[in-house]
C-alpha cells in the first residue's frame, strides 16, 4: 500500500471517516477486497457517492485518477461478487453490480457533477476506457 493511501485511511480511522487534504469535505469509504490471485485482503480508500434513496446502496469510481487502465481493486470487487467498507465508524459487507448505459452515465455524471475532478478523469480516459461505475449494496454477514 502506498505510504499516502496509508496516512488516508489512519487519518479516515482516527476522525470517524473523515480526511483533509484533497479529501477535505467529500464522502470517504475505505473498501476492503481480496486480491483475485493473491487471496490478500487489501484496504482502498476513495470517495464514494451516496445513493439518493437508498442508505444502504452508495456508488464508486474506478477512475484510478484518469489512468489508461483499470485499478486491481475494481477488478478484484468485479472477481469476487462482494466486499466490506467502511463509513464514518461503521463497517459492512457489500455485494457488488456494475452499473452500464444509461445508469452508468448518470451516476457518473452526478459524481463529476459534484466533484469537477471526476469529469477531468474522464477527459484523460475519453478513447482509452469508459471508467466503471460499482454499486454497493449493504448486505447481512453471513452467520459463523
Amino acid at each position: 500500500m502506498s505510504d499516502f493511501n496509508a496516512q488516508v485511511i489512519e487519518e479516515f480511522r482516527a476522525n470517524a471517516g473523515q480526511v483533509g487534504g484533497p479529501f477535505a469535505g467529500a464522502p470517504m469509504v475505505l473498501v476492503h477486497h481480496v486480491g483475485r490471485r493473491s487471496g490478500r485482503e487489501f484496504t482502498a480508500p476513495m470517495m464514494y457517492l451516496p445513493h439518493d434513496d437508498d442508505g444502504d446502496r452508495i456508488f464508486i469510481f474506478a477512475s484510478k485518477g484518469g489512468a489508461p487502465t483499470d485499478p486491481d481493486w475494481y477488478r478484484n470487487l468485479i472477481a469476487a461478487g462482494r466486499g466490506r467498507v467502511e463509513i464514518g465508524t461503521e463497517t459492512f459487507d457489500v455485494e457488488v453490480r456494475e452499473l452500464t448505459g444509461t445508469d452508468r452515465d448518470r451516476v457518473y455524471a452526478e459524481q463529476a457533477r459534484r466533484f469537477p475532478g471526476f469529469a477531468d478523469y474522464e477527459r484523460k480516459t475519453a478513447g482509452i476506457r469508459t471508467i466503471p461505475v460499482l454499486e454497493l449494496t449493504r448486505v447481512e454477514a453471513a452467520a459463523a
